[in-house]
């Protein structure tokens, strides 16, 4: 079962996550999101390691529509080079695989 996918992603603020969040839900690229944090990263950026706090975006669709919910993410988001990683799903309950596919169904 590799029909979904959980798409995480991270932004500067609360506001801005709220603001991918809705977006993408409102535009039926997921079924859902959850905003986490803050939280706290270490990371490598143009070279230079770093540490900071970010708040963490997860978010659900199926792979049919992963490719636009990407495209949205890095169109609307605040960084430049967001990291964006979609994660196969392979175990769901089949209400909830079922929510997914009636949330993300193009109208």
């Amino acid at each position: 079962m590799t029909d979904y996918v959980q798409v995480s992603t991270a932004t500067p603020t609360r506001d801005q996550a709220v603001d991918l969040a809705r977006g993408a839900v409102e535009k039926r690229l997921a079924a859902g999101a959850q905003i986490i944090g803050p939280v706290g990263s270490a990371f490598w950026h143009l070279g230079e390691f770093g540490v900071g706090e970010e708040w963490r975006l997860l978010l659900t669709t199926s792979t049919e529509r992963y490719p636009d919910l990407e495209r949205f993410l890095i169109e609307h988001h605040p960084w430049d080079n967001p990291e964006v990683i979609g994660t196969p799903i392979t175990h769901a309950a089949e209400r909830c695989r079922q929510w997914i596919s009636d949330s993300v169904s193009k109208p």
